[in-house]
């Protein structure tokens, strides 16, 4: 676990925040007589920062491994992650400092421990008897390449092939070499000139522990014998060899080779292969050799009493195969069965009933790790169906492209979209039980539900319950649905502004309390959804066309940078307002042939099923303007109080009633600001070849883009397009972030043309201008340049009349500053609680009511959970506002503002979020060098400010999110979820919430040698390897091949482990287990030093044996 270097700013740590601390505190004395002073309790010793949990699937995964006793998973991955799963729920992440791939992982069956080796030649033995794993030792290799490991049942001795083709010895419990090495040139023939390769594979005789095969890449396999300290047999092939396998009789073994054969040999007849088989090659007539195949990866071979053994492999598939799937294949008896498989294969295993080699296997299941999947096969059952995967790694089905976090949901929600995604589950899974069962889990202390929702690349929003640390998906929706699909490359219309995945989801807007749900899209569409629990069929989709274009050229300064001049008078222009499109168009090209008034998706006109869940209420489509397509969207809220959505992107904003499917606003941006406009802009033509921005751009320096209309306005170069990085570089210039909001100040300024955006949107009843006495419903709208503009609402009575008047919207020239593009607005009452926007509760609509419930519906006032509509009307409110840059508390009526805090100078704020947290609420900030922050509210005093992790990537930048009670979350990888705290509770409690990865079982007993292989020597042989490994016999191992490193985690593991529930008894017990460990420490250097002294005085007594009767010219 990564600990973090907190610096809790209480007095303001930095010179920044000092500065800022000292000008707000001017402020707040200038306002004080004026304002009333809000009580605030939370402190910095309320925030601490921590990783709690990792969900989704291992990204690159490179190594597999089960405990059968235990019933615990482990994947490792190319980043040297670490990832073990127990029963659905028991889950946890490690990581290796090194970051190095794990190439191979072995679990010390029943021990509560892991053997990780890694590409940089390190061994680190993992402790798993505490609920985070540490490493309790490390072994570095200086001279050789670490290629196999093999360790046996209830052995303490792991062996360790190389690339230069030796095996060596390792001692699990002090992680230290043996003396005792099997040298590549021993092992093979003498007379043999060639190097073998390197080690492939180890592993011991099932029924003699005495006996070691080791395969070599080149084709040799040799039965060595561990006491004589030679080679049994060698076994010589053609090809070379992916890996072996023994029977559990330990009279044959099995190899698979790289062109796709088979060969089983007796163990007493090295000469040829007593069996070869082609699994996939096609017979030839005239006894010919079957054509070769791909190589087979792997084989294991498992016996059952009852019937047939299996021989399950991966890969071996003809060459002639072009286009099919990686395939696992499952031999038993005369039946092969083929299974594909969605991905390529890592790596599997065939889980058995008996950890003992010696036995008859019994397998039950195999478990598949794929690329991007992980499967398990039911043996048992005909067929042999999956088993339904109960863990969450399912995130990347598609690429996600952007995310939102909700805590304390109302508690209804979950079991409300659980039902209605129960219905969407897959059939034809296996009847049994999942079989990674081990583990238990964790205290549930925390009790509020947490919905994650996020949205993916192929137009798909999947709804996960989050609560209490773990995952599970509750509802997918597909919003591609209400689109027509082009079949192939030509039927595509050459409206799409996107290449690849037009339906990607770039932002979502959702209501928890009213159920309504907004997405926009990459194709500049919007589509608001209502929830129901019925099944409706809509016979024509409700859609509005929106025709939103707006066209200003800057006046640059002579350095390049855009100054805000003072406005001049004359200066300002006002062009014609464009008409709103409210309906579909019919014109497709203007009359100088341009593109015009079509949108980039088509509706479909046949009716539309729609299954219980989320339900299209209405569809919105931007559409092209006289050859310009339309620009992506940047910006989006819905208000289910009032029945308006409304979005905004780099050219102006759209309002829209959804309950009378009309628009009601279409506005360039330049607009809302009326004659007030700081900047000097003109109008220009709108076919002048320009780099497009606003709020989804890359961050390419210097780029300039050609018209291009079949290609997305707001990238580059969109030949790969939306689908999210599978490869992220570590720097700004990635071309898959086109889901990044813009970056005004910081970033797109390298845009010199950048436009105004639409970057945030928040509906609110408040006061909109100085003089009013009363709040009323009101639009905040902020843009790119760092502007808050005010749009006031009219809204028509409840009931009947709401759908038959207008709602009337008009700008109110309210104008505020800051620095940076603004990223979130709220709004605070007087005793600084937050004032949260006007909703209607949600109620099923497609149910018809009784008179009475109509009657009722129609005098239903949409509720504001807002303290402010209790107050007396003269009190005040205050919204806080922030950017990029800094963040402003303004007190309203009088728009005064209190509180000022320059939040970064040299860097910009990614994501800021106001949330609640111990009964007060706070301002919460990732900036893009890595800090995240906090500050209290009102007063904007700095809390907490953490270097956590750089901005490496967009992907980060794109799904960052915090949500309340200390929660936040990010995409890790293209795979997986991270999500933290900042809340020190949490911190405190985590350590009981974790779940417990080992649990004492008993071990199974040994399997019976029956009367007759008892008399005549038959059944297992033991082996005493102490005797034979231990530095009594074999002598130490050269210093220089390896370098013993301790883990952090011995002792101190053990300490985290005991701090939870034990408490005090622990720690004595610890201490004395400390001291113990001290005192049998001394007491084995102590025996060293008189063992060393004693085996110094055997040999000096040796060598003067051996050369008392020698003369001195014989030495």
């Amino acid at each position: 676990m990564r600990k973090f270097n907190i610096r809790k700013v209480l007095d303001g740590l930095t010179a920044v925040s000092a500065v800022a601390s000292a000008s707000s505190a001017a402020q707040q004395q200038q306002a004080g007589n004026r304002e009333t002073e809000i009580q605030e309790t939370l402190q910095s010793e309320h925030f601490q920062l921590c990783k709690t949990v990792r969900h989704g699937f291992p990204y690159q995964p490179s190594a597999l491994a089960f405990d059968p006793v235990q019933k615990i998973l482990a994947i490792g991955t190319q980043s040297g992650a670490l990832r073990l799963f127990g029963r659905p729920g028991v889950e946890c992440y490690c990581q290796h400092d090194s970051g190095a791939a794990v190439i191979q992982l072995q679990f010390l069956i029943n021990e509560g421990a892991l053997v990780s080796a890694l590409a940089d030649d390190t061994l680190h033995l993992w402790n798993l008897r505490q609920k985070r794993p540490a490493i309790l030792h490390s072994l570095k290799f200086n001279r050789e390449r670490i290629t196999f490991c093999h360790l046996p049942f209830q052995s303490k001795w792991l062996y360790v092939g190389t690339e230069r083709g030796n095996i060596h010895i390792v001692n699990v419990e002090s992680f230290t070499l043996s003396g005792y090495v099997i040298m590549w040139n021993k092992a093979i023939e003498l007379s043999s000139k060639s190097h073998p390769g390197p080690v492939v594979h180890i592993s011991d005789n099932p029924m003699d522990e005495g006996k070691l095969l080791i395969g070599f890449e080149s084709g040799t396999v040799v039965l060595w014998d561990l006491k004589s300290k030679k080679a049994d047999y060698r076994y010589t092939h053609d090809e070379a060899i992916h890996s072996v396998a023994w029977h559990h009789e330990g009279k044959q073994f099995i190899c698979s080779h790289s062109d796709g054969t088979l060969t089983i040999w007796n163990v007493k007849s090295p000469t040829k292969p007593f069996q070869t088989i082609t699994p996939h090659g096609k017979q030839l007539k005239d006894g010919k050799k079957p054509e070769p195949c791909k190589p087979i990866l792997k084989v294991e071979y498992k016996t059952t009493r009852a019937g047939e053994p299996f021989i399950i492999l991966s890969g071996g598939l003809s060459y002639d195969t072009v286009g099919r799937r990686p395939c696992l294949t499952v031999m038993h008896g005369k039946s092969t069965a083929v299974l594909e498989m969605d991905y390529s294969i890592v790596d599997f295993l065939t889980l058995c009933e008996t950890p003992y080699p010696n036995d008859f296997q019994e397998p039950y299941a195999v478990v598949v790790l794929l690329e991007k999947d992980l499967v398990l096969i039911d043996l048992a059952q005909n067929g042999y169906p999956i088993f339904e995967n109960p863990y969450p790694l399912t995130i990347h089905e598609s690429p996600v492209t952007c995310c939102e976090y909700f805590a304390d949901c109302p508690v209804d929600l979950i079991p409300a979209l659980y039902s209605v995604g129960a219905r969407q589950k897959r059939q034809g899974y296996s009847k049994k039980e999942w079989p990674i069962s081990g583990g238990n889990w964790g205290l549930i202390t925390q009790s509020y539900p947490e919905i994650i929702i996020t949205g993916h690349a192929d137009g798909s929003i999947k709804f996960w319950d989050a609560s209490a640390i773990t995952l599970q998906v509750l509802y997918k929706l597909k919003t591609a649905k209400v689109f027509e699909k082009s079949r192939n490359k030509d039927d595509r219309p050459n409206t799409d502004i996107v290449d690849e995945d037009p339906y990607a989801i770039q932002i979502i807007s959702w209501c928890p309390e009213s159920r309504m749900l907004c997405i926009a899209g990459v194709s500049a569409h919007v589509i608001i959804y209502r929830f129901s629990k019925q099944e409706v069929t809509t016979e024509v989709i409700p859609m509005l066309e929106v025709r939103l274009l707006y066209e200003i050229n800057y006046i640059e300064t002579p350095d390049g940078e855009q100054v805000p001049p003072v406005p001049t008078p004359g200066t300002g222009s006002n062009p014609q307002s464009i008409v709103p499109q409210s309906h579909p168009s019919t014109s497709s090209s203007s009359s100088d042939g341009l593109r015009d008034n079509v949108p980039c998706l088509k509706v479909k006109n046949s009716p539309l099923k729609q299954s219980p869940g989320y339900q299209i209420e209405l569809v919105i489509q931007l559409v092209w303007v006289s050859g310009e397509p339309p620009q992506q969207i940047t910006s989006l809220a819905v208000n289910s109080a009032y029945g308006l959505v409304v979005f905004g992107n780099c050219n102006g904003i759209a309002m829209v009633d959804y309950l009378q499917k009309t628009v009601l606003l279409n506005l360039g941006t330049i607009e809302l600001y009326g004659s007030n406009d700081p900047y000097r802009r003109e109008p220009r033509s709108p076919r002048k070849t320009r780099q497009p921005s606003g709020g989804l751009c890359d961050i390419n320096e210097g780029t300039v883009v050609p018209e291009d209309r079949c290609k997305s306005p707001t990238s580059a170069k969109m030949s790969r397009k939306l689908s999210l990085p599978t490869e992220l570089k570590p720097d700004l210039d990635v071309k898959d972030n086109s889901f990044s909001r813009s970056r005004s100040s910081s970033v797109t300024s390298i845009d010199k043309e950048s436009r105004e955006a639409i970057s945030a949107l928040h509906f609110c009843e408040t006061f909109t201008r100085k003089a009013d006495t009363s709040p009323s419903p009101c639009l905040w709208v902020g843009t790119t340049l760092g502007t808050v503009l005010v749009i006031v609402l009219n809204l028509p009575p409840g009931g009947e009349q709401r759908l038959l008047q207008p709602v009337i919207v008009s700008p109110s020239g309210t104008i505020l500053r800051l620095k940076g593009a603004i990223l979130r607005m709220a709004f605070l009452d007087t005793t600084g609680s937050l004032v949260p926007p006007a909703h209607e509760p949600w109620r099923e609509q497609n149910v018809s009511e009784d008179k009475d419930e109509k009657e009722k519906a129609k005098k239903r006032r949409p509720v504001s959970v807002s303290p402010s509509s209790s107050q007396e009307i003269s009190e005040n409110q205050y919204a806080v506002i922030c950017s990029e840059k800094q963040a402003k508390v303004i007190s309203l009526p009088s728009q005064n503002c209190i509180y000022k805090q320059n939040i970064t100078e040299t860097s910009f704020v990614l994501r800021g979020d106001i949330v609640s947290l111990s009964n007060s609420i706070c301002l919460a900030c990732f900036c893009a060098n890595g800090h995240i922050m906090t500050f209290s509210l009102p007063s904007l005093r700095p809390l907490l400010d953490v270097y956590y992790l750089p901005l490496t990537n967009m992907r980060i930048a794109r799904t960052f999110c915090f949500t309340n009670n200390g929660q936040a979350l990010y995409l890790v990888s293209p795979t997986e979820i991270q999500r933290l705290t900042y809340s020190q509770e949490t911190c405190e409690n985590l350590q009981e919430m974790l779940g417990e990865l080992f649990t004492p079982v008993e071990t199974p007993e040994a399997p019976n040698r029956g009367f007759f292989k008892g008399l005549f020597g038959g059944g297992a042989q033991s082996l005493d390897r102490e005797e034979l490994f231990g530095e009594s016999a074999s002598g130490k191992a050269s210093r220089s091949l390896a370098q013993h490193i301790p883990g952090p985690g011995g002792i101190e593991g053990v300490k985290g482990a005991a701090s939870g529930v034990v408490g005090e008894l622990a720690r004595a017990r610890l201490a004395l287990d400390e001291r113990g460990q001290k005192l049998g420490e001394l007491e084995e250097k102590t025996a060293a030093m008189l063992y060393s002294a004693d085996s110094f005085s055997k040999h000096a007594h040796e060598m003067m044996l051996k050369y008392k009767d020698k003369k001195w010219y014989q030495f």
